[in-house]
């Protein structure tokens, strides 16, 4: 029998949680330490739906799926987004694999009745290949729910045994980059796990987006306050569970490259990028990342790496190995409701705007780097 509550973010689940990630595909964004640090910090109004298996004693948890409810635009009507907060990207529902055909239909029917809960949801960044996706699919087509279909991508991603680049071009230039790098100094690489190693790691990830492009175009995480107390309390948060760590890439004991990280079961997550621009030349983020792949491989349980990036990302260039990824909206209500109409019709303007800025940008008429605002905070 498979019971499904609604509360807010709660760290009294943490035991269950682990428990269900040692069986379930991993979500690092749904960890219940990031979504507390989202409620405390109010940077997202954040339910978690709690799937359970009471056959078992004591009830097991067997699913977990956290929604932000947020206005996409001022005075609109609220909605769930599937990302429960700004900075998660993988909306993808924790679920244990031989539970999940009755979990995700009993987490739409806990939407659909709860009359406190939005009925319209935004699946961004949803793992198109994932077993709680095709039991999504199924229960939208069983119950006849509205949706629409958005972008389809591919993201780069890499695991022990497929997707890392061992020769070619790519490769030959890393070692010549890395060669040139060292040249000036004493280059290594450090990821320590260690809670203020962590903490003093992510402040110079933060000083050195800051000093980038990012800065300048306002758009580094230091350039809001909101959001640059949200993200400490998140890595600190995590680190010390030992789920956050920031790698930095330093000449001479100076860091002119840092990669934060996430971690969930055997899964990482290269969550955000920082470079200095004075090094560029020597493309210091991707021997970061290059190196960082070989040492999580080495040293550490990984299976694999998720890039949390594009495909059009520099990660690219050095992993070979793609996920699937789709964004749609789903309402779960009875009958098609307005919000649905306008959420699927403010999706879609987006998703078009976005390809012909991308056309423009082939053409070579706007710049590469200026592009669509994100969403805004809920």
């Amino acid at each position: 029998m498979i019971s499904v509550s609604v509360a807010p973010p709660d760290l009294a689940i943490t035991p269950q949680w682990d428990d269900l990630i040692r069986r379930a595909p991993a979500n690092a964004f749904m960890n219940p330490v990031a979504l507390k640090a989202a409620s405390d910090a109010m940077f997202a109004v954040v339910h978690v739906l709690l799937a359970w298996d009471h056959e078992a004693e004591p009830a097991r948890l067997v699913g977990l799926w956290a929604l932000q409810e947020r206005h996409p635009m001022l005075f609109w009507p609220a909605l769930l987004e599937a990302r429960p907060y700004n900075y998660s990207f993988l909306s993808t529902p924790v679920a244990d694999p031989a539970y999940a055909a009755e979990v995700i239909p009993a987490f739409f029917a806990a939407i659909k009745n709860n009359p406190a809960l939005p009925k319209v949801i935004s699946l961004k960044e949803m793992d198109a290949d994932s077993v709680a996706f095709a039991e999504i699919r199924n229960t939208i087509a069983k119950d006849r729910h509205a949706h629409l279909a958005l972008t389809q991508s591919l993201r780069p991603v890499v695991s022990r045994e497929t997707g890392q680049k061992n020769s070619g071009s790519t490769r030959k230039k890393l070692r010549q980059d890395w060669n040139r790098l060292s040249a000036l100094g004493a280059l290594e690489v450090i990821n320590s796990r260690h809670v203020s190693d962590v903490r003093e790691a992510f402040e110079q990830f933060l000083a050195l987006e800051l000093r980038s492009w990012k800065g300048k175009e306002g758009t580094a995480i230091l350039c809001d306050e909101d959001d640059a107390h949200f993200t400490r309390n998140l890595i600190g948060d995590l680190a010390v569970r030992g789920d956050a760590s920031v790698a930095l890439l330093r000449l001479d004991g100076k860091a002119i490259a840092a990669q934060v990280l996430m971690y969930c079961g055997t899964t990482a997550y290269t969550w955000k990028t920082g470079f200095d621009s004075d090094y560029a030349k020597f493309s210091p983020g991707v021997l970061l990342i290059d190196k960082l792949t070989e040492q999580l491989f080495a040293t550490t349980d990984i299976q694999a790496i998720d890039s949390c990036a594009a495909e059009t990302s520099f990660m690219a260039q050095l992993w070979t190995g793609r996920k699937a990824m789709t964004d749609m909206v789903v309402d779960v209500g009875t009958d098609r409701s307005l919000v649905f109409t306008i959420e699927a019709t403010r999706q879609l303007g987006y998703e078009k705007l976005r390809m012909l800025r991308d056309w423009l940008r082939t053409m070579q008429l706007i710049p590469a780097r200026r592009r669509l605002s994100p969403p805004a905070k809920a």
